[in-house]
């Protein structure tokens, strides 16, 4: 009798509960636009290294400093960590099993990626403030 309950149950009810179905599209979507957004910051931020080959250190400085420059060398680089951080992420969720090792890479994880955005970007900013 268990059996013909099991053939006329919604396969929905039978995968409701088994896990999160709320933020996946999210997360994809979110890397899709920073690997789209890398792609064209690391083509200026290429182009930028470039044209500083062979120049002094003040005139780096300036070029650095300017706000145009340090808005797209913020910007690189607070998608490039994004972007890591999620693409991490994605690795963990698929390849570690243990649930206090994922919860504790995950964590490192994102404590990584933060303070590493952050002291990038203090450092863009602190060039570009001229301090």
């Amino acid at each position: 009798m268990s059996t013909n309950n099991n053939r006329l149950r919604n396969p929905l009810k039978t995968a409701r509960g088994l896990g999160s179905a709320k933020d996946g599209t999210h997360h994809f979507v979110v890397q899709r636009v920073t690997a789209i957004a890398l792609v064209f910051l690391t083509i200026y931020v290429i182009g930028l290294i470039l044209s500083l080959i062979g120049g002094d250190y003040a005139s780096v400085r300036a070029t650095v400093g300017h706000p145009c420059n340090a808005v797209l060398l913020s910007a690189f680089l607070i998608a490039s960590f994004w972007h890591a951080k999620l693409g991490m992420q994605v690795i963990i969720e698929d390849y570690v099993h243990t649930p206090g090792l994922a919860m504790a890479s995950q964590l490192a994880v994102v404590f990584v990626c933060v303070l590493a955005a952050l002291a990038s970007v203090l450092a863009v900013i602190r060039i570009a403030l001229g301090a």
